[in-house]
């Protein structure tokens, strides 16, 4: 008796275009753009991310050429239905005519009892003969799975062996890490680690050797079956796909433009020998509210600027890519930042360095109307605003983290930068910034002194 036929389910799409999917994804675009690419929908590209975990399930390189493409194939099946034999079609398409014929014999489909070739068919059942499945390693090896397992998710305890339990936290819903929200505790050995450590644990048992990328793709993988992939709640990112390192290094900064890097910044700003050179940031506090702080390199003199939330905060639903009314918009902060800067002497505020925030998207506007320069840091490079850095520091004394910080208004934001202004530094000689910053002053007013305002 024939089993009960079964549908094939969703044909997969061709390895060439696979191949190519992965290969733009590689180059750092998201997998909408990577779809549409490839000739595909914005849904199909992003379910074939999600199920491969974000990783590509194919060598990226191009064939050797011993099986015939799916655009020979096509070839095959127009001279086929032009009732061309076997040894024309190979002349024509300039393969070996046994290539052929294992070609018609295998892939053709069945329409009414007869073989009857088609391009499409014979493709996907040249894919389905081709897969090599291969049962994962931690699937077949139980003792090896626990030790991942044990490590990676096991329980926190005590020096003395108490279970400690940590915060309750809602089942996870295939997302990555909750955002500012409790995160289940766990032993959260990294795969690296755990893969390491099953080297020293047991150095001459090859059945307990597991590389860290085959824990990942147990994790990342949907039907692998080894690990579960709520799992991934236990990795220190928390992240339940494969971020491609391109797509990593590529976030949305299409303000920063090509002539506002910080290598065009000018030479004289680097030495702090010549006053008028600032850097700036924000400091993030609750419900979306932020103090921008400026901090003069040459004096280390601090400028908080007050960000007031705008009309509508809490009371409007939010809008997703709607006006920013937490007071840290594009539009909001270049008033905010033009207010500061232009009551300091034209000679004072040459440039601004500032990091990739989006914050100051609008910095050609703030430019031409302060007269300030901007330019931004390197990406994931805090060290190329040190002294920003350091006053941010200082600043979390007054403003810690986790606390709202619109209930300031301008005139405590004054006071905590008086405060910070006369304090005594050592890298100024013991002299305050508040004195560095009134002898710049004194010495702009002396007769001689070019103006650049």
């Amino acid at each position: 008796m024939r089993p009960p036929m079964r549908s094939p389910g969703r044909p997969e799409p061709s390895r060439a275009v696979q191949r190519e999917f992965w290969r733009l994804i590689a180059s750092g675009i998201t997998s909408v753009q990577a779809a549409e690419g490839v000739g595909g929908s914005a849904p199909v590209g992003i379910r074939w991310f999600r199920h491969a975990g974000g990783m590509a399930p194919l060598s990226l390189d191009e064939p050797l050429g011993r099986y015939p493409s799916f655009a020979e194939r096509e070839e095959i099946a127009l001279l086929k239905a032009q009732d061309k034999g076997v040894r024309e079609i190979a002349r024509t398409i300039g393969r070996d005519p046994g290539t052929i014929s294992r070609e018609l014999r295998r892939n053709a489909a069945t329409r009414g009892g007869k073989p009857a070739y088609r391009a499409v068919v014979a493709q996907w059942k040249a894919q389905q003969a081709a897969k090599r499945p291969k049962t994962a390693k931690l699937v077949d090896n139980d003792s090896l799975r626990e030790y991942v397992q044990d490590r990676l998710a096991g329980d926190v305890r005590r020096p003395d062996g108490t279970i400690v339990p940590g915060p309750a936290t809602p089942p996870w819903k295939g997302l990555n890490k909750p955002h500012r929200q409790d995160r289940r505790w766990s032993t959260a050995w990294s795969p690296e680690q755990i893969a390491c450590r099953l080297r020293v644990d047991f150095p001459d048992d090859d059945s307990m050797h597991i590389s860290h990328e085959a824990i990942y793709q147990s994790l990342f993988i949907e039907g692998r079956g080894a690990l579960k992939r709520e799992l991934v709640t236990c990795l220190r990112t928390g992240r339940a796909l494969r971020e491609p390192w391109a797509r990593s290094r590529n976030k949305p900064q299409g303000h920063v433009t090509a002539d506002v890097v910080l290598s065009e910044r000018p030479a004289e700003a680097g030495d702090r020998a010549v006053p008028g050179h600032w850097e700036g940031d924000l400091i993030i506090g609750t419900g979306r509210s932020a103090i921008g702080t400026l901090v003069e390199r040459s004096s280390r003199s601090t400028l908080l600027v007050h960000l007031p939330r705008l009309d509508g905060w809490d009371e409007k639903p939010y809008v997703k890519n709607g006006p920013s009314l937490g007071g840290y918009g594009a539009v909001a902060m270049n008033a905010a930042l033009t207010k500061s800067m232009t009551k300091l002497p034209g000679q004072l505020r040459k440039t601004l360095t500032w990091d990739r925030g989006k914050e100051l998207s609008g910095h050609a506007q703030f430019a031409m109307e302060s007269g300030t320069r901007v330019f931004f840091a390197d990406p994931h490079s805090p060290w190329q605003r040190p002294t920003n850095e350091n006053t941010n520091g200082l600043l979390r004394q007054y403003f810690p983290k986790g606390t709202d910080l619109s209930r300031w208004s301008a005139e405590d934001l004054e006071a905590v930068a008086y405060a910070l202004n006369n304090r005594p530094r050592k890298i100024l000689g013991w002299k305050t910034p508040a004195e560095v910053f009134e002898e710049q002053l004194r010495s702009l007013q002396q007769p001689g002194v070019a103006s650049i305002g």
